[in-house]
């Protein structure tokens, strides 16, 4: 166990804590040695986490060991700094914290601690050399993922339009109006038209690549009635044919192993349980069309941040990964 990477979950009973567990508990390179919660302190993580039964023992606690090499930081939005400033962790100690609290240029600052921004397609050398990883937002994940090729080939010239539909996961395990099973199922709502949390890191990633760029982002979210996953559609108007735009997007992705890019259309059933994000490419009248499919609790969340971890610690990139979809 003692080449193994020692682990800490803060904010355990959570969606996305839950899915972190699922996939480090098979993690061929890590033990989990401590899962936090202030609310669930000494129950079994499995009675929070039903689909753990049988996998661990662990149950959870009030404060970390101590010896972890890294700590996931699972809080809601606008927690993570505070807990992170009332309890310092020691310097070898590396963060990858999975809310919006570091998210942006301006407040990558904290307790000693500079956060980089941890999309591996976009910031890959900065994310190998870093400390502290400010995991990026699923909508903005998809939407980045959907636009990064054309920014860093400096093609990105016009207002880009997006609608993008997410499952009831993304509002996080707390229940509220819209996320019951009642009203979500058979039912679809609008919620932030054009004023969604994640443009602005969007926009950020989007202006380094391409320093000229500096289009509206039009982005229109829509609550889904299904539990996870995330559906992007993203155009804007290019002289890009399409043979030149796959090439350019092969291109790109060529060593990012778990972006793909489709011949034949998308669907969410490619994606969900995965860390993958598929995207297809077509082209109506003078408007380039990018879809765009993952799982926001995989590849919007505990994946990426596991992928993330691995390139840290300069593991394989895709270990601890390698989940499929449940496709039937």
């Amino acid at each position: 166990m003692s080449n193994k990477l020692n682990i800490g979950i803060v904010g355990g009973a959570g969606y996305t804590a839950g899915e972190l567990l699922r996939l480090l508990l098979r993690h061929p390179q890590v033990l989990v040695r401590s899962v936090v919660s202030s609310t669930q302190a000494g129950q079994s993580v499995h009675t929070v986490h039903e689909d753990l039964l049988g996998d661990t023992d662990l149950r959870f606690v009030d404060a970390l060991a101590g010896d972890e090499d890294v700590v996931f930081l699972c809080l809601g939005h606008g927690l993570a700094r505070a807990w992170l400033e009332a309890n310092p962790l020691p310097s070898r100690t590396k963060i990858i914290d999975l809310s919006n609290d570091f998210r942006l240029a301006a407040d990558r600052a904290a307790a000693g601690r500079t956060f980089v921004y941890g999309l591996p397609e976009a910031n890959r050398a900065a994310i190998e050399a870093a400390d502290s990883i400010a995991n990026p937002g699923c909508f903005a994940t998809a939407i980045q993922l959907a636009l990064l090729p054309l920014a860093a080939a400096g093609l990105l010239t016009e207002a880009v339009h997006v609608s993008a539909l997410t499952g009831s996961t993304g509002a996080g395990r707390a229940l509220s109006d819209t996320t019951g099973f009642t009203w979500r199922t058979g039912n679809v709502s609008v919620y932030k038209p054009f004023t969604h949390q994640h443009l602005a890191e969007i926009g950020e990633t989007l202006t380094r690549l391409q320093p000229s760029f500096g289009q509206p982002i039009h982005f229109i979210p829509y609550r889904g009635n299904f539990t996870r996953g995330i559906f992007a559609s993203v155009y804007t108007r290019t002289g890009l044919l399409i043979p030149t735009a796959q090439n350019l997007y092969a291109d790109y992705y060529q060593d990012a192993p778990f972006t793909l890019v489709s011949d034949r259309e998308i669907h969410l059933k490619q994606v969900v349980n995965t860390n993958k994000c598929v995207l297809h490419l077509t082209r109506h009248d003078d408007q380039l069309l990018i879809t765009a499919a993952l799982d926001n609790l995989l590849k919007g969340a505990s994946g990426q941040a596991v992928q993330n971890m691995n390139l840290l610690f300069g593991l394989g990139e895709t270990i601890g990964l390698g989940v499929k979809g449940s496709y039937f």
